[in-house]
């Protein structure tokens, strides 16, 4: 659904020259053209205007001086420097344009009437007059000579496999007589020259010939290969012209046929037969075809047309026309019509064999035009209510409009077409937001005509309906109607003769203002005019449009856009650079157009399409050129986008790829759009969808998401992109407009949670609006259903703006049971009847479903039965039908027996698939038991125990141990005990059964406070004895009333399990004050190092002998052994710090090692680098690594020695430098500890005047302390606690240092090891030192 637009002219006029241009020419790699006259060759360049070199044939006798002579041919010749030129009279001369050297290479004696060489100019074939064929090398050595009439058909002539004769044939409504009828061949046509045509495929591996017949007077096409031997023939085609073109891509050759009403292109495949035609929109004998041309893609066919005199005084015409393809239909998207009279009549013809759509024309008054087309979709974009998204279609004198808001048909159908009086070369909408869908047309006969959407009193006679047309069909669409033709005056008329495409980039930007742009004749300068509407009758029927005022610009402008929005407009000139055209200022001044920083923007190549589009609050323009780069401003975004537009706030892209990607421009910026366009970038899936192979975009429907996408053959292919989707639905969900945004969601499949999660406070404030606005019964369960606790703008669809509207949610609420609670009262409110089943539904949605509920109310509507005054009433039948789609029959079956009502049970149980013989007895069974044991049964049936004790505890005494039975099962102590009185037996009972089970779990202490309560002492002495609670296990020994004795011996039994967990001092208050053995809890208290209260027990009892016997040696011990241990913690720390440095130093050598062997290893080749890696990463690691298979994780057994074995503190072990760091922190930390107890000995020693004994241990201990302490910074580098945290990464790193830091953090630093880089703690507030002893 494309257009041709012409972007560029180029024109040379009155070149200086002697004689009349006969043919030329491209020299592309020095931009120059080559003409060809009756005097010799002159050589131009055209963009600057100036003749280069001239040669002249005549003064070499080539060429007679009467001006007779003709040249056939010219072919610049890339590899040899040089002009190849052949003359009619039969010479092949090569001319060097820069030395003017001229070189005959050969010589035909009959004359030549056709020179082509092949596309690759290794071969040249010539036509001689004798009706022969000559095939030369590019040396001009002869192949072959073959003569151009052949008898046979050629190699690849048709078999026949003998299924019949032609006269047995069925002939269908010709009837029998066609059988026997004999082919007459028809001549060729009046106008044709009966010169030969050679065309070659686009590989140069055939060639076709185009030749009048000598036998019959008829055309025929005959295909060679490259080695001169005949492929196939043409089947007769009566009317054949001469005109011949091989399709570059090689898949037909074009031709043209007169038929008995009609003339149209045909064309032939490779073996001579006709495959498939289309039709000139000319009347027959009333034009021929001078040439057929295709262009270098294959995508575009130019047809060479010329008048036929009929009359004397008429006056005639030539015509370029440009045909292209789609979807099977042949569309005329350009007409040039020039004069056959005078200057201005067509020489020459060509395509650049390079750009594919640039067309060299040369006229007969050495005047040569070049024009540049590129392929645009005309749509309207305008304001979102308004706008129908239009796409308008070129095809000669119709314009085919497809309005996609109502209608996706794909081309070449349409919506309506509008007729012109001659074929149109330009579409363009209204610039107006409020009237984009009104659209001006220029025609070739440069008259605007203008449609507008509006009422219109009478039906158009110039506007068809389309596809949407026909019998029994209503069309709701308001087509456009004509408002008037306009033509445009310009002060001189003869510049429309001699170039027909003088406008360019027509825009239509007000009510009554056009702007175009024309290329001067003479420099590299555009002129943009305004025409405005000149005043007339509202009654005439044509108006005009006059230049009001012209600007000029420096360069040349490629393309033109304006803005519906902002009113901008954005001119590109050849060199990429974008001026801003100030159109509504008195001056009508342009200014270059400059980006956010001040600088004025240039694309770095010129672009075939552009945009403006707001970003971020800035204008910015977005350019697309022919070689898929896109542009922001000028900086380039990405390189593999195939076509874009932009639609409200969202840019949208069709990428390489197949994808396509979809961004919103009001918090984009360039880095996040090139983020979001790069591969390696994983995109959010709202931004990104696959589409077909080859996809463009077409066109966004505005307020309806839909994104219409054209593929390479035509077709057309409607997407609802995600993003555009969502945006709708968060718009709508904004405005209230719940309906809309529902059906949206259903039809889309999109999470109808998004209702809710889009915004949950204004949701449950509008409630009603929504149900109201839904209405239907199944929409509201269906909403119902597809609730979950998720909140879907945070999983699924992330919302694209991070401050976009969202309510904290209270943690303790459910969103279920709120959405739930808060429609159940909506509906309730507005029609409990109609929205019975949405009510229902509610309760079953909850966290905890409310089945209970749920079938009482089924119950009550079985009970009031139908209300016959409601029409939208549910009955109990329908209502339990429907909850069997919601619940499992089972586990309704199970709910209505829990509500202990018979009647709901059998209603249920009749709607499943139970057998009656099994439910009828157990129901009958339950009916004739007691009430409180009949609800017991139910509830243990369905495994609800602890209402089913409840139940039995009811039921009396003699129930009572099947109910102990079922509390020892189930494990129901502490709910049973809230159902007997504490002084009961019963109470007692489960009490000792719960004391008892708490012992098997080994409980003590809870199990011996069980006993307690209930008064069991006997059993809670034996608990309290076994957890080692002394003082619970002497207030219970104390109501037993135990002897002396007995008190005693409980007393010793309970110390020996004191010492045993080392309380020693709670060990010797219990043998002084319950077994009054003062003496042994003195010894317990100096082997529990308690020196003070030991002290305190020796003078309560005047003891003063023991102080000497046992406290004084005890002391002293205590102080040798503190030393040694000291020593020992000394050497083994300062040997560890040593070792740890050297093992440090190691491994820092090892790993520079590696790390220049990576280097040498990338620097040899790429291909090692893996295994580098893999290589250091086990060097580094050392004889064993972590994954090693025989470490096994079989059982925890094995896991446990393994991690055992894991740090080891042998010399080379591959983790030495971890073991030694662990070792090294658990001696600093048990140092740490011994603080405590070296104050309260330090105490003692000064008491009993031990002070060098004392003074010893303090400084012993001091020097210890700060030895740890002054090696911390050492041993627990800044580094290394870095390298534990986060790996080495930043703008300063390079790839081999990251790879080593990643592969140390591999080997040396695993995740479960960090806390041993984290430095011990020494606290140094803590008071230990005894000032005394200084």
């Amino acid at each position: 659904m494309r257009n041709l637009e012409l972007f560029r002219t180029l024109e040379f006029r009155n070149i200086q020259a002697p004689g009349r241009p006969q043919c030329f020419c491209l020299r592309t790699e020095q931009k120059t053209v080559v003409i060809g006259s009756e005097h010799g060759l002159i050589e131009i360049d055209p963009v600057r205007r100036e003749v280069k070199h001239e040669i002249s044939l005549v003064a070499e006798g080539f060429l007679p001086e009467d001006g007779s002579g003709y040249i056939v041919g010219i072919q610049d010749l890339l590899d040899q420097e040089s002009v190849c030129v052949a003359t009619a009279s039969g010479d092949v001369i090569l001319c060097s344009l820069s030395t003017y050297q001229l070189e005959c290479v050969g010589s035909v004696a009959s004359g030549i009437s056709v020179m082509s060489w092949s596309p690759d100019q290794e071969l040249v074939l010539l036509a001689t007059g004798q009706q022969t064929l000559i095939m030369m090398t590019k040396d001009f050595e002869p192949i072959m000579e073959q003569q151009i009439h052949q008898d046979d058909f050629g190699e690849s002539k048709f078999i026949t496999v003998g299924w019949g004769k032609k006269e047995t044939q069925f002939h269908g409504s010709e009837g029998r007589q066609a059988a026997f009828q004999i082919q007459m061949h028809e001549s060729a046509l009046p106008w044709d020259d009966h010169r030969p045509q050679v065309t070659w495929r686009g590989d140069g591996q055939f060639f076709a010939v185009s030749v009048v017949c000598p036998e019959t007077g008829a055309r025929k096409v005959r295909v060679w290969n490259r080695e001169f031997a005949l492929q196939s023939t043409s089947e007769p085609v009566a009317g054949l012209g001469p005109a011949l073109a091989w399709k570059p891509s090689g898949s037909l050759i074009a031709s043209t046929q007169d038929k008995p009403n009609q003339q149209d292109v045909v064309f032939f495949e490779k073996n001579g037969l006709l495959h498939g035609h289309f039709t000139l929109p000319f009347l027959k004998d009333e034009v021929k075809v001078n040439d057929l041309l295709w262009n270098a893609d294959s995508s575009v066919l130019a047809v060479w047309l010329e008048d036929i005199q009929r009359e004397k005084s008429s006056t005639l015409k030539t015509y370029v026309q440009l045909w292209t393809v789609g979807n099977y239909h042949w569309y005329l998207k350009q007409s040039l019509p020039f004069s056959t009279c005078g200057k201005s009549k067509i020489v020459s013809l060509m395509w650049d064999p390079v750009t594919p759509y640039r067309l060299h024309v040369l006229c007969q008054g050495w005047h040569y035009l070049c024009y540049d087309w590129h392929w645009t979709t005309d749509r309207s974009s305008g304001d979102n209510s308004s706008d129908l998204a239009n796409v308008a279609v070129i095809d000669g004198k119709s314009v085919l409009v497809t309005v996609f808001q109502q209608t996706v048909v794909p081309p070449p159908m349409c919506t309506y077409r509008l007729l012109l009086p001659h074929p149109v070369n330009q579409v363009t909408f209204s610039a107006h937001p409020k009237k984009s869908n009104d659209l001006a047309i220029l025609d070739a006969s440069n008259q605007i005509s203008v449609y507008k959407c509006g009422d219109c009193q009478s039906a158009d006679p110039t506007v068809k309906l389309g596809a949407v047309g026909g019998n029994g069909f209503k069309v709701s669409l308001r087509t456009p109607h004509l408002e008037k033709r306009y033509k445009i005056q310009f002060e001189n008329s003869e510049d429309q003769e001699v170039n027909p495409l003088k406008l360019s980039l027509l825009s239509w930007i007000e009510e009554d203002i056009f702007l175009a742009v024309s290329h001067s004749q003479s420099s590299t300068q555009c002129v943009i005019h305004h025409l405005t509407v000149a005043p007339s009758e509202m009654e005439e029927e044509q108006g005009q449009l006059n230049v009001s005022s012209s600007v000029t610009v420096n360069g040349v402008i490629i393309s033109l856009c304006c803005s519906s929005k902002t009113k901008s407009v954005a001119l590109q000139l050849a060199d990429g650079q974008i001026l801003k055209y100030l159109w509504e200022s008195p001056s009508l001044a342009v200014t270059p157009w400059k980006n956010p920083g001040g600088f004025p923007i240039q694309f770095p190549y010129p672009c075939t399409q552009i945009e403006l589009a707001m970003i971020g609050g800035e204008e910015c323009v977005l350019g697309l050129t022919d070689r898929c780069r896109f542009f922001l401003n000028d900086a380039e975004v990405a390189s593999n986008i195939t076509s874009f537009a932009v639609y409200d706030d969202f840019l949208l892209l069709t990428t390489h790829s197949h994808t396509c990607q979809c961004f919103c421009l009001r918090d984009a910026s360039f880095k996040t759009l090139q983020a979001g366009l790069s591969s390696s970038h994983v995109s959010n899936g709202e931004i990104l969808r696959k589409v077909e192979r080859g996809s463009r975009i077409v066109t966004v429907v505005p307020q309806d998401t839909k994104l219409i996408l054209q593929m390479p053959r035509g077709n057309l292919e409607v997407v609802y992109h995600r993003a555009l989707v969502l945006a709708q639905i968060r718009k709508w969900l904004d405005k209230l407009m719940f309906k809309e945004a529902f059906e949206c969601m259903r039809k889309l499949r999109i999470n109808l949670n998004l209702m809710y999660d889009h915004n949950p406070k204004m949701f449950l404030e509008n409630v009603e609006t929504f149900i109201k606005q839904i209405e239907s019964v199944n929409y509201i369960n269906l909403f119902f259903t597809e609730l979950k606790e998720e909140d879907v703008t945070k999983t699924m669809y992330p919302p694209p703006v991070t401050g976009s509207v969202q309510l904290s949610r209270e943690p303790d609420e459910k969103k279920l049971d709120l959405i739930c609670d808060a429609m159940r009262a909506a509906m309730e409110s507005i029609n409990p009847h109609k929205y019975c089943l949405s009510i229902l539904t509610s309760h079953i949605k909850k966290t905890t479903p409310e089945l209970e509920i749920v079938l009482q109310k089924v119950h009550e509507l079985q009970v009031t039965g139908k209300p016959p005054s409601v029409p939208d009433a549910v009955s109990a039948e329908e209502a339990l039908k429907y909850l069997l789609l919601l619940v499992d029959v089972n586990e309704l079956y199970d709910h209505s027996l829990g509500t202990y009502d018979f009647d709901l049970v059998l209603m249920v149980a009749e709607k499943s698939q139970k057998d009656p013989k099994e439910y009828l007895p157990f129901l009958n069974t339950l009916k004739k038991m007691e009430t409180n044991y009949q609800r017991f049964t139910i509830d243990k049936y369905l495994k609800r125990y602890e209402k089913a004790i409840g139940h039995l505890s009811k039921c009396g005494p003699k129930y009572f141990p099947e109910c102990l039975n079922l509390i020892k099962d189930k494990n129901l102590y502490n709910e049973a005990l809230k159902l007997y009185a504490p002084n009961s037996q019963q109470y007692k009972d489960i009490s000792i059964a719960y004391g008892e089970h708490l012992m098997q779990e080994h409980m003590y202490e809870p199990a011996g406070l069980v006993f307690a309560r209930c008064n069991a002492h006997e059993k809670a002495l034996s608990a309290f004895l076994t957890c080692g609670s002394w003082k619970q296990a002497l207030c219970v020994a104390a109501q037993l009333n135990l002897t002396k004795d007995q008190l005693a011996g409980l007393a010793r039994t309970l110390a020996e399990k004191l010492v045993e967990k080392r309380k020693h001092v709670d060990a010797a208050i219990v043998l002084e004050q319950y077994a009054q053995d003062y003496e042994e809890a003195v010894l317990l208290l100096l082997e529990g190092a308690a020196w003070e209260e030991a002290l305190r027990l020796v003078y309560k009892y005047n003891r003063l002998d023991i102080i000497e016997t046992n406290i004084k040696p005890s002391i002293l011990e205590a102080q040798k052994n503190y030393m040694v241990f000291l020593d020992s913690q000394t050497t083994i720390f300062s040997r560890h710090k040593k070792r740890l440095l050297v093992v440090r130093k190691l491994k820092e050598q090892a790993q520079q090692v590696n790390l220049e062997d990576e280097a040498l290893h990338g620097q040899e080749s790429d291909l090692f680098s893996e295994t580098s890696s893999i290589v250091s990463g086990s060097e580094l690691s050392g004889k064993y690594s972590h994954s090693n298979s025989r470490i096994s994780a079989r059982s925890s057994k094995n896991r446990r020695k393994a991690e055992r074995k894991k740090h080891s503190l042998k010399e080379g072990s591959p983790l030495e430098d971890l073991a030694l760091l662990e070792a090294l922190n658990e001696l600093v930390q048990s140092t740490e500890k011994l603080k405590d107890e070296v104050y309260h000995i330090l105490k003692v020693l000064f008491l009993f005047e031990f002070d060098e004994q004392g003074r010893e241990l303090q400084k012993a201990f001091e020097d210890t302390l700060l030895l740890m302490e002054r090696s911390l910074p050492e041993i627990w580098t800044p580094t290394d606690q870095q390298n534990s945290a986060t790996p080495v990464l930043g703008p300063n790193s390079t790839a081999n240092s990251i790879m080593a830091s990643y592969q140390q953090q591999k080997t040396s630093v695993p995740v479960f090891d960090a806390e041993l880089f984290i430095p011990p703690k020494i606290n140094k507030k803590t008071q230990w030192k005894l000032s005394l002893l200084e």
